[in-house]
């Protein structure tokens, strides 16, 4: 009997998912942020607790623990030496693969075939696999990148309200209900701003969506300048060779919508999500 384990570890969270030979699912584990920022100590405990959560809900014995395949997608897996460290994490299992999150998800979203994804989350970054090719288009970072993205429009929705409580614009529904989260007082918005990450902008990202399709002016206008951003990432998708493309992550959905009706004519369904990817890298097949 041989079982397969799959992992995505991400900035955000950390997921397991455990399935036996004919793919029922016996065993998950869920954890924190698991990217190789947090260092390779922490992401080696991280995994293995995700993984050790999936064994025991499936009831595995130590002996049955060496039947594992394991698949793992980690974010920030392509810094300089964290591919070479990767070799000394001790799993108990027959084999590991590592790839990077965005792989796995590119090979879930396409049920293992060629494809590409742009993922709409927090950040952005398209994933493109054609062949023997396989790279990445955008994802350099907030905010000299992560265009369209969850944070982007955070940090659009934050440069608005700060403006409009300065008198240098008019404030609409969008600004005061993002300044209201400060009392309407600037300086706590700045002392905010100092401190914020990409996650804590994209914390706005609903909020900016809901006003936008309530018909608030400026909120309209943030979020047709990510798309602007994301029609051009899908266009150089296809420019780049692929054959497919999907829409992934959680800004996905909202976002939509608000593609031109010949760009969305263009997209793919998605046929499974980034844990299906890892199960695929490990080894399983339907």
């Amino acid at each position: 009997m041989t079982f397969y384990l799959g992992i995505d570890a991400g900035g955000s969270n950390c997921r397991a998912r455990l399935i036996d030979a004919g793919g029922t699912v016996i065993g998950t584990g869920a954890g924190g942020p698991a990217n190789a920022r947090i260092g390779l100590e922490a992401l080696y405990a991280r995994l293995r607790a995700v993984a050790d959560q999936a064994v025991a809900e499936a009831g595995l014995s130590p002996a049955q623990m060496v039947m594992i395949r394991a698949g793992i997608g980690i974010a920030g897996i392509s810094r300089p030496g964290v591919r070479a460290a990767l070799t000394g994490f001790d799993f108990p299992f027959a084999s590991v693969e590592y790839a990077t999150d965005a792989f796995i998800a590119n090979l879930g979203a396409h049920g293992g075939a060629d494809g590409a994804i742009l993922i709409l989350g927090t950040g952005s970054v398209a994933h493109v696999r054609n062949g023997e090719r396989d790279f990445t288009i955008g994802g350099y970072g907030f905010p000299i990148s992560d265009e369209g993205s969850g944070a982007a429009l955070g940090l659009s929705a934050m440069r608005h309200a700060l403006r409009a409580l300065d008198g240098r614009t008019e404030a609409t529904p969008l600004s005061r209900a993002v300044t209201a989260r400060f009392d309407h007082d600037t300086a706590r918005a700045i002392a905010w701003m100092d401190q914020a990450s990409p996650r804590d902008y994209g914390g706005f990202a609903p909020l900016v969506m809901d006003h936008a399709e309530a018909n608030d002016a400026i909120a309209r206008s943030i979020v047709e300048d990510a798309v602007q951003h994301i029609e051009r990432f899908i266009e150089a998708i296809f420019e780049q060779g692929a054959s497919r493309c999907a829409l992934v992550g959680g800004l996905a959905d909202r976002m939509q919508p608000w593609l031109r009706a010949r760009t969305v004519a263009r997209l793919s369904p998605v046929m499974g999500d980034p844990l299906d990817g890892a199960l695929h890298l490990a080894g399983y097949r339907r």
